[in-house]
C-alpha cells in the first residue's frame, strides 16, 4: 500500500509540475512578461489573432476547464464566441494584467485540486461524459503549452521577444 500512495503522490506532483512546467520550452510568465502595451492588440500579416486575443483565449479556456472540474451545476460556454475576447486589443489599460493574474489564479487552483489526495484522479466527473480529473489537467497542460507556444511566435514576429 506505501508504493501506491507514493505512486499516487509522485503522480500528482507531476502533473501540477506539468500546469508550468518550463523545462522543454518559455513558461506562461516568460511569454506575457514585458509585453509593450502598443503590441498586445496588434495582429501580425497573415495571423488571425493578436497577443491579447491568445491571452484571454488561454485565460477563458483554462476557467472553463476549471470550473468544470470543480462545479457540479456547471454549464459550458458557447463555443467559439465564449471562448475568445469581443476585442482584438485590451479594452483597458489593466486588462493584461488582470488577465495574467486571473489566469494564474486558475492555474494555482487547478494545482491544489489535483493535489488534493482527496480528489481521485481517475475517477469520472459525475456531471461529464466520462472525462476524469486526470484528462481535464492534461487537456489544460496541452492547450497551455499549444497557445504558448503561438504567444512567442506572435511575440518574435512583432520583434517584442527576448
Amino acid at each position: 500500500m506505501a508504493k501506491d500512495m507514493n505512486e499516487d503522490q509522485e503522480l500528482r506532483c507531476h502533473l501540477t509540475q506539468l500546469l508550468d512546467w518550463h523545462d522543454a520550452h518559455a513558461d506562461f510568465d516568460a511569454a506575457v512578461a514585458d509585453v509593450p502595451a502598443e503590441a498586445q492588440g496588434v495582429r501580425p500579416d497573415p495571423l488571425p489573432y493578436s497577443l491579447w486575443q491568445l491571452l484571454e483565449h488561454m485565460r477563458l479556456a483554462q476557467h472553463d476547464i476549471l470550473d468544470f472540474c470543480r462545479n457540479p451545476r456547471y454549464t459550458p460556454p458557447k463555443w467559439p464566441d465564449d471562448y475568445w475576447p469581443e476585442t482584438q486589443a485590451p479594452p483597458a489599460a489593466d486588462s493584461w494584467q488582470r488577465s495574467v493574474e486571473a489566469f494564474r489564479a486558475d492555474r494555482e487552483a487547478l494545482k491544489a485540486l489535483v493535489a488534493d489526495p482527496a480528489q481521485d484522479l481517475l475517477a469520472e466527473i459525475p456531471h461529464g461524459e466520462g472525462q476524469t480529473l486526470l484528462r481535464e489537467v492534461l487537456l489544460a497542460a496541452d492547450h497551455g503549452a499549444y497557445h504558448l507556444g503561438e504567444v512567442v511566435a506572435v511575440r518574435r514576429l512583432l520583434g517584442v521577444w527576448g
